[in-house]
């Protein structure tokens, strides 16, 4: 098995002992997330891999940040992430990558992600995993438009944005790709 599928599968293994750990149905966990039952069990079967979009709603029908639905397809944490070892997920609907710089641990509260997105593309996300939850973007190259709570933000190389979820978000690119960080507490 290729290292993509085993991805896939353990991610899907991941995600359905969460769901059932909660003691939710596929169909409560489709009312809670918004996805739909079909596609939670295409998912929860590694028949398909899900997209950032859906990812960031089941991230918050679960209340986890999104790198812990993400955690399992990580090594346990070392002190040093070398970058050949960092763990990338891609989506390649929404042409969206993202690379866990940092490795995530539940024994620790700050995240580093380093994300990129092809030009013209759009990712919305609901709601967050949890209210409150603490970004700070630095853009590395090309520009991107973040919406968080209905205020829009144009971002180019250098600018930082320092934000806490507590509703619905957006990344949009126009013509330039976009390269980002993004550390989480």
């Amino acid at each position: 098995m290729d290292k993509d599928n085993q991805s896939c599968l353990t991610l899907a293994e991941h995600l359905k002992t969460l769901r059932l750990d909660l003691g939710l149905s596929l169909q409560a966990l489709a009312e809670k997330s918004g996805v739909s039952r079909a596609t939670l069990s295409r998912i929860e079967n590694a028949d398909v891999s899900p997209t950032a979009e859906t990812l960031g709603r089941l991230a918050a029908a679960f209340a986890l940040p999104l790198s812990q639905l993400l955690a399992p397809l990580e090594p346990s944490f070392p002190p040093l992430a070398r970058r050949d070892k960092q763990n990338v997920w891609s989506d390649p609907e929404k042409k969206f990558s993202r690379r866990v710089v940092s490795p995530p641990s539940r024994q620790l509260k700050l995240e580093i992600i380093e994300c990129s997105i092809e030009p013209y593309q759009h990712i919305a996300y609901d709601r967050p995993a949890f209210p409150g939850h603490e970004h700070h973007l630095l853009m590395l190259a090309g520009s991107l438009t973040i919406t968080v709570d209905g205020a829009s933000y144009d971002l180019r190389s250098g600018d930082c944005l320092r934000y806490q979820l507590r509703g619905a978000s957006s990344f949009e690119t126009s013509e330039l790709p976009a390269r980002y960080i993004i550390a989480m507490a």
